[in-house]
């Protein structure tokens, strides 16, 4: 909870920073009013880590470049048309933008960029109230029109004016909504929750690529199951991955929960769980974190009733990762990262064979060589797939993960796993077999691999004469 004695001693450290000071003066001096604003003053308050300072001023922006030019080792006007000017001062990067009073058409995200007179006025314009208040420089102080401390008090996200008037102005709001509530753990206030759910068709104007945007940052948080509730309970989730609320309808089959959707939201937490106890530290992996959330969504169209009442959903693994690429690509995610989710949830259900019974070396190989570069993450991934209720069976799922991982450690030691290629090579097949460059060496090197996979290093000159064999056997 906030304490506001405690706030304010964090305020003034704020206005205090080398940076905030700097700036504060050259303002001052030239006549101008300055004043940190956003989630800097937002997180100073609520005694959290500081990031990307972000200013407002009176000052034009032909004024704003003309102050911190001298006192800046770099600046940028790319945004000068909307008041914003940017610059590196004492090796930090800030964003200067003078008062606004914009104006939306409610057909584009794109305002008419309208500069205003007064501090009150460019903060009633913002998302919510929480991100509304602003502290002024050099004289420390809080300017809070819209009761922005109330709610930090109160834990609640609520706009500054009328929501409807809020996101009909600009819809992105309402995925914001969902990731502030995620990222500062606060409640949607009601009035708003409502008002997204009523406008959020309007999210169609906005790009794919913002979209894509807020839900990685949304899944970048520490717990961005409070978000994705927030996003399935308003429906706006529909708009762009209604795939995830198309679980609540499946029962999962083993009964662990009352629908696949909350054993999805399960997986998801374990799996941030895990990615932290194994990799502290680390960047948040957010292909895996959707590949979690994802990894059942092929279990509404494999849904199958079998004789005696029982459910399956055979191939969900398969048909999952397709409609995971299908949408990802939709949402214009970078290659890298589709790849990722598509293939952790083509393997995410491998692992289970192998509880059932202990496989060969060849099979560990298989699975190693399959999941490539994403192991660690598929790793986490199966583990976190793992959400009975039932102790025993639980822990007899983990030891088992617990072999193969030791066992994939034991053949990388002793067989190179990570660089899993024939022992020969393209030159060298077409040498021993007296052939050209052609799809019957794409046919050897598959043998040849497929040798490495089941029977491990043979050394070259047995791999010599059972490449001689087979292409005799072929001829």
């Amino acid at each position: 909870m906030l304490n506001m004695a405690e706030g304010l001693d964090r305020l003034g450290a704020l206005a205090a920073h080398p940076v905030v000071r700097t700036l504060a003066t050259a303002f001052a001096d030239a006549g101008f009013d300055l004043a940190v604003v956003g989630g800097p003053v937002r997180d100073a308050l609520l005694g959290r880590p500081t990031h990307d300072l972000d200013f407002t001023t009176d000052a034009r922006p032909d004024d704003i470049l003309r102050i911190v030019t001298p006192i800046s080792t770099a600046q940028w006007d790319i945004g000068r048309a909307f008041g914003t000017i940017g610059a590196r001062v004492q090796k930090e990067q800030v964003e200067i933008t003078t008062y606004r009073a914009d104006s939306y058409d409610g057909v584009t995200r794109k305002p008419t960029v309208e500069f205003g007179d007064t501090i009150d006025a460019d903060l009633v314009r913002r998302d919510f109230t929480v991100n509304a208040m602003a502290l002024q420089v050099p004289s420390v102080k809080l300017v809070d029109p819209t009761g922005g401390v109330e709610d930090l008090i109160a834990g609640v996200l609520r706009t500054p004016t009328d929501p409807d008037v809020s996101f009909g102005d600009d819809p992105l709001r309402m995925l914001r909504a969902a990731r502030f509530s995620a990222q500062l753990g606060f409640r949607i206030d009601d009035d708003t929750a409502d008002a997204i759910t009523r406008l959020r068709s309007t999210l169609e104007i906005v790009s794919p690529e913002r979209i894509q945007s807020e839900l990685v940052r949304l899944m970048q948080t520490d717990d961005p199951v409070r978000g994705i509730r927030a996003l399935v309970e308003t429906g706006l989730i529909d708009e762009f991955l209604p795939e995830v609320s198309a679980l609540k309808l499946e029962v999962d089959e083993h009964h662990h929960h009352k629908d696949v959707y909350e054993h999805s939201l399960t997986v998801l937490r374990q799996a941030i769980s895990l990615e932290h106890s194994r990799h502290p530290g680390a960047e948040p992996d957010v292909a895996l974190r959707i590949a979690a959330l994802l990894h059942d969504i092929g279990k509404p169209r494999t849904r199958k009733l079998e004789d005696g009442g029982a459910v399956t959903f055979h191939h969900h693994d398969i048909v999952g990762a397709r409609m995971a690429r299908k949408r990802l690509q939709a949402l214009r995610f970078d290659t890298a990262t589709t790849d990722a989710v598509a293939t952790l949830i083509e393997l995410h259900l491998r692992f289970f064979g192998y509880a059932e019974g202990a496989w060969t070396d060849a099979a560990v190989r298989r699975y190693v060589r399959d999941a490539g570069p994403l192991l660690e993450r598929l790793h986490i991934l199966t583990r976190a797939d793992v959400t009975t209720r039932n102790k025993r069976k639980a822990a007899r799922l983990s030891s088992a993960y617990d072999d193969i991982e030791s066992r994939i450690a034991a053949l990388a030691e002793q067989e190179q796993l990570d660089a899993m290629r024939p022992e020969l090579d393209g030159n060298r097949i077409q040498e021993v077999l007296g052939i050209r460059p052609g799809r019957e060496v794409g046919e050897a090197y598959k043998f040849l691999l497929d040798l490495r996979l089941d029977e491990g290093v043979l050394g070259t000159e047995v791999a010599e004469e059972r490449l001689r064999a087979w292409w005799a056997a072929r001829a």
